[in-house]
Order: C-alpha cells, then sequence, then structure tokens
C-alpha cells in the first residue's frame, strides 16, 4: 500500500449556496412598511371624529357671518338674507369692537406673561427644594388643576367680595390700609385684574409640571462647566438653561395666548351672566350680540374674527418650531 492511500484526505468546506432567484433575502428584524393609505385608515376614526364636533359649527358660523340672521330668521317667521360683508363691515367700522379687541389683548397678554414668569420661578424652586416638599407642592399643583373653573371662581367671588371676602378683611389689619367694604368690580380694571389672578392660578400648574419636565433635560455638565467660566445663577439661566427649554417656552406661550384671548366662563361667572362694558372680552362680547341682542350674524362676524386673530398666533407658533427644527 502506498503512502497516498494511507494518507487522510483534508476535509474541504462546503461550496457556498447561490442566493434564491428573486432578488436578496431581507434581514431578520425589519418589517416592510404598509401601503401609504395606512396611516390615513388609522387616522380616520380621528378625522371623522373631528369633522363632526367641529366641521360642522365651523362651517355654520362662517355661513351665519354672510346672512341676515336674527329671532325672525331663528324661528323661521322669515327666510335668511345673504348680506355679504355687511357683518364684517358694521363690526369693524364699531368703534367699540376695537375697545374690546385692545382690552381683550392686554388681558390675555398680561396673562400670558405672569403665568410663564410665575410658571418657570416655581418649576426653578422645584429643584432645589427637598423631596417631600417638593411632592407636597406637586400635590397642591395638581389640585388646583384638577379643580372645575367653575367651583375656582366661586371661590374667587368669596375671596374678593365687597362684604363678606376674606381678602380685604386680611389686608385691612396691614398698617394704613382699609378696604373693608372694598369693591374690586366697580372699576373694569381692578375687576379684570383679579379675573386675570384667577385666570393665571388655573394656568400655572401645567406651566410648572411641562417646565419641571424640561428642566430635567438639562445636562448638569454643562451647568457646572458655566459655573466654573465664571458665569453666575443668571448666567447659567440665559445662555444654558433657557436655549434648551426654549422649544417648551414656545409651545407653552402659544398655548396660553390661546386660551387666554378665548377666555369666557371666569368673565361670565364672575360678572353672574351679564358682564359690564368694561368687563367685556372677545368672547363675551361676541356671546352677547349673539344671544342677548339676537344678532347671530354679527355675533357669528365677531367669533369668526377671533378665529382668525387665533390662526395668526398659530402661524407665529409654527414658524418658530420650524426655525427651531432648522436649527437642530
Amino acid at each position: 500500500m502506498s503512502a497516498a492511500d494511507t494518507t487522510t484526505p483534508a476535509t474541504l468546506p462546503p461550496p457556498r449556496q447561490a442566493p434564491p432567484p428573486g432578488g436578496t433575502r431581507q434581514p431578520r428584524g425589519k418589517r416592510t412598511s404598509g401601503g401609504a393609505g395606512t396611516p390615513w385608515l388609522l387616522l380616520a376614526p380621528c378625522l371623522a371624529i373631528l369633522a363632526l364636533v367641529m366641521g360642522y359649527p365651523l362651517v355654520r358660523l362662517v355661513t351665519l357671518s354672510f346672512q341676515k340672521f336674527g329671532q325672525s330668521q331663528l324661528w323661521g317667521f322669515q327666510p335668511a338674507e345673504s348680506v355679504g360683508f355687511d357683518n364684517f363691515a358694521e363690526v369693524l367700522g364699531d368703534g367699540e369692537f376695537w375697545q374690546v379687541v385692545l382690552r381683550t389683548i392686554i388681558f390675555a397678554a398680561g396673562s400670558v406673561i405672569f403665568t410663564m414668569v410665575l410658571g418657570m420661578l416655581v418649576a426653578l424652586l422645584l429643584q432645589r427644594v427637598s423631596g417631600w416638599v417638593k411632592t407636597l407642592i406637586n400635590i397642591a399643583l395638581v389640585a388646583s388643576w384638577g379643580m372645575p373653573v367653575i367651583v375656582a371662581t366661586t371661590v374667587f367671588k368669596w375671596l374678593f367680595d365687597a362684604d363678606y371676602g376674606i381678602l380685604n378683611a386680611l389686608l385691612s389689619r396691614l398698617p394704613g390700609v382699609d378696604l373693608i367694604g372694598h369693591n374690586w368690580f366697580a372699576s373694569g380694571p381692578e375687576g379684570l385684574a383679579v379675573i386675570m389672578l384667577l385666570v393665571v392660578w388655573g394656568a400655572v400648574p401645567f406651566v410648572v409640571i411641562t417646565l419641571s419636565a424640561g428642566l430635567t433635560q438639562v445636562p448638569k455638565e454643562l451647568e457646572e462647566a458655566a459655573r466654573l467660566d465664571g458665569a453666575g445663577a443668571w448666567g447659567v439661566f440665559r445662555y444654558v438653561t433657557l436655549p434648551i427649554l426654549k422649544p417648551i417656552i414656545v409651545m407653552l406661550t402659544t398655548l396660553s395666548v390661546i386660551w387666554d384671548m378665548g377666555v369666557f366662563p371666569q368673565v361670565f361667572v364672575m360678572r353672574n351672566g351679564h358682564p359690564e362694558a368694561e368687563f367685556q372680552l372677545l368672547t363675551t362680547y361676541s356671546y352677547d350680540r349673539a344671544f342677548v341682542v339676537n344678532d347671530y350674524a354679527q355675533g357669528s362676524a365677531i367669533a369668526l374674527i377671533t378665529v382668525v386673530l387665533l390662526l395668526g398666533v398659530v402661524a407665529v407658533y409654527m414658524r418658530q418650531m420650524l426655525k427651531i427644527g432648522d436649527v437642530e
């Protein structure tokens, strides 16, 4: 027997199989995306509800604003007549309307500024208190946030009551202060300041909770680096904390403007369902024109103008968010 016959043959690796016909095999863990209509199919129930709840009232609002529609048309004694832009011309030519617009803008701006400043201060405070104090503050914030608007308004009416209000009694204990029997709603500025305080009190909890969540995302390393570079508390907040919180602040400010320009129950309930002229905001002014004067067409025109103003705020918000997205 030769040496070649006694040598163990070498084991060769099996030949590599050719890929199956029809394309390459997809790696595991990746799923093929569905059709382009799948997202719209999933959104269809929500869109249908929005169209039912908001679509018809909005279309009806626009239709009424271009018609002559009063109590006679409501009861069917006379048909609704198309008057074009006459309702808008009459509303925009009314000096009282522009006073209401200016009052609404001042009221909303004051409410938003106080809400954001106070909310930021409380959110920063929560980062520096002990755990049990933070828990108590959060419980108080959630409790005040969850209180119904009507209940909160009733409480504020009692606090600022001229005869039985506890605030007048407490302030009168201060040296040189006598507010016993003082009526906070005798003048428009004082009364709107009280209503503004009510709006801020109800809006601060949401701002505090949102900003507190945003503050947890601020890197501690950047704050320490800023302090090592000589920055004080204001410098750290301005150059480190504020830029990181900018998207959240823009969102909260825009939402606050929309909410505060749409304030209705606070004014309506605080003035017992009949707001005086110096307490009228766009929402209550539209309501009075529609359901007190029974001019539903002009009330709809005022409401539509309010919607257009709010759309302008939303446009500014979207522009700021797009700028932030481009920077990031």
